[in-house]
């Protein structure tokens, strides 16, 4: 991975900033989420499941670009412990220091 490039969105870096994406993409989410209850049908709700895929990666793009080094250790240590919070608290801690929720 180049130097300042976001990392992919694996599991272990959604879970890392899982806080995060409840927060800045609720709305977009509960969009998708009223879409996908009133349509079974998947093809009727994929403009509503892009804005919520946009909205993780910019958010993921814009964290990175803020505190990469601790995001970084954040999600290595949740892959090392299979995306258990009780075994990152440290990391966790540190990043959420750097980059708060809001």
């Amino acid at each position: 991975m180049a130097e300042g490039q976001a990392p992919p969105p694996t599991s272990a870096v959604l879970m890392s900033l899982s806080k995060h994406i409840a927060v800045r993409c609720a709305k977009v989410s509960r969009v998708y989420m009223a879409c996908k209850d009133k349509d079974a049908n998947p093809q009727t709700c994929l403009e509503q499941g892009d804005a919520v895929t946009s909205c993780v990666i910019d958010l993921l793009k814009e964290v990175n670009a803020k505190c990469p080094e601790q995001l970084k250790a954040y999600y290595e240590c949740m892959d090392y412990y299979s995306n258990r919070f009780t075994k990152c608290r440290k990391e966790q801690t540190d990043f959420e220091e750097s980059c708060p929720v809001s």
